[in-house]
């Protein structure tokens, strides 16, 4: 555990686990890999289940996600009896750094001028948003996580989590996450990103329509929509698509869409340590093993790039393995295919009974 962690709780009432609601947690001030110093970090949190010395758990939120997955985006797979059994393990997710609901962001306050920091909210990597899992986790007094676990953007900061601290992370899972972000996801990225620059909201909400033409698949499009048209004369999917960017503006803000679809740009679990293959050798000497987790179908991070990193981290030594969902529904088929998950997750967790 990390000493100023440790100082921390001895100055302050311990923050409170188990409680299976949203709470804050006042960390200080915080450093990005870039140098630029946030004055007061706060991160948004909901941890269910026991408290250490039982088993916890990391869930990783993806890109327009919460810290609430117990209670939302992956209510099936978390609570008593379930695949994270919070009978008998402690479950954390949190908000990442950069967000939108309760974890410091584009919308927070500034404490040095009292207004949001809008566009002026710092860069990210996913890197510091693992960071910021970790400094949560010490100021809980979560010394260790079972299983470090997330989709698409929480499967890159999952990786981080672990890449951080190996000795401290049994299994990481990451989900629809490669190595490093390729060319054409950035290429994506870019387009969204650029129509949020030249268009603000309008162009936030035609940035979500485009994102979900990569979250879904061929198949799922053919079998919801077709060619069916709407009453008002529009094909299906282009009303479906319009509600999906409604949606989004409703709940979302431009900034954070920049700075978290950003950081996925910036995802490279090899830089600055030698490359992908002398980062995952951290995993093997800590003993930290690691699955692979591709989605058939997946346009965005297919299955191709997952087994791509469960191959280098295999040739690193550590114990690693890849599984893949069988689905129509594309990148987005781990937050509906909860049978498949639910094995898997279970399998991640054997030896933690």
């Amino acid at each position: 555990m990390a000493a100023t962690a440790a100082a921390r709780r001895l100055d302050v009432a311990p923050l409170p686990l188990g409680t299976g609601r949203l709470e804050l947690a006042p960390l200080g001030s915080f450093t990005l890999e870039s140098g630029v110093v946030l004055p007061e970090l706060v991160v948004a949190y909901r941890h269910d289940g026991p408290a250490p010395p039982a088993p916890q758990v990391l869930v990783v939120h993806a890109l327009t996600g919460s810290a609430d997955a117990a209670g939302d985006w992956w209510a099936p797979l978390i609570g008593p009896g379930r695949a994270l059994d919070t009978d008998r393990l402690g479950v954390l997710c949190a908000n990442l750094l950069g967000g939108r609901y309760g974890t410091t962001g584009p919308t927070s306050p500034d404490p040095r001028t009292g207004r949001p920091y809008g566009s002026a909210f710092p860069a990210v990597t996913p890197r510091d948003q693992a960071r910021a899992q970790w400094a949560l986790a010490d100021a809980l007094g979560v010394e260790r996580f079972a299983l470090v676990t997330g989709g698409s953007l929480g499967g890159m900061v999952a990786l981080e989590v672990g890449l951080e601290r190996p000795a401290d992370v049994a299994h990481v899972l990451p989900i629809a996450s490669p190595a490093a972000t390729g060319p054409l996801a950035i290429a994506w990225n870019h387009l969204q990103l650029r129509l949020i620059e030249h268009l603000g909201v309008e162009g936030m909400a035609l940035a979500r329509q485009l994102a979900m033409t990569t979250y879904r698949s061929e198949a799922d499009f053919d079998g919801r929509f077709g060619r069916r048209i709407e009453p008002d004369g529009r094909h299906s999917i282009v009303s479906y698509l319009d509600h999906q960017g409604h949606k989004l503006v409703e709940r979302f803000a431009p900034d954070t869409y920049r700075v978290l679809a950003g950081a996925m740009d910036h995802h490279d679990i090899g830089r600055h340590r030698g490359g992908a293959a002398a980062s995952l050798s951290r995993l093997a000497r800590a003993g930290t093993s690691l699955t692979g987790l591709g989605i058939e179908g997946d346009i965005l991070y297919g299955p191709a790039q997952v087994r791509s990193l469960v191959a280098e981290a295999a040739r690193a030594a550590v114990a690693a393995r890849y599984h893949e969902l069988r689905s129509t529904k594309g990148h987005d088929a781990f937050l509906v295919e909860w049978d498949q998950l639910t094995a898997i997750l279970r399998e991640a967790l054997e030896n933690f009974g």
